[in-house]
Formats: structure tokens, C-alpha cells, sequence
């Protein structure tokens, strides 16, 4: 899953993004928080896929556990 998300300064300043796209890991939980349902980004992102989805989703978490184990 990890190769379908990349960071690169030089495509949205660093942020982790879905390979191939300019959509931020961040951007996805964003717009799925909001209440966008998967379907839904699919259709309005043709270069999106539900794998790609699920490689951010599993990103965060990744980082998410990271974080939590350096702060306590």
C-alpha cells in the first residue's frame, strides 16, 4: 500500500499525497470526514482508486500509531 502514497517537496510541498495525483492522504480524510462517501470520490477523482483510498486510510493510521508512541 505504501507505494501507492509518495511524498515529494517538490508536488504539494511535502505532503503525502496518492501516487500519480495531487490529492493529499489529507485531503481524502478530510473529504471522507465531511461525509463524502468513497463512491463518491471516486467519481469526482477518475484517477482515484478505492485502492488508493484504503493505502491513505491505512497511511494515517500508520502515522496516527507513530505519534501516539512518541508522545506517551
Amino acid at each position: 500500500n505504501q507505494q501507492l502514497i509518495m511524498s515529494d517537496p517538490a508536488i504539494m510541498m511535502g505532503k503525502p499525497v496518492i501516487t500519480g495525483t495531487r490529492l493529499t492522504v489529507e485531503s481524502i480524510l478530510d473529504r471522507f470526514a465531511a461525509g463524502e462517501t468513497i463512491d463518491h470520490l471516486l467519481e469526482a477523482h477518475p484517477r482515484l482508486t478505492r485502492e488508493a483510498i484504503f493505502a491513505a486510510f491505512a497511511f494515517a493510521a500508520n502515522h496516527f500509531d507513530l505519534m501516539l508512541s512518541i508522545l506517551l
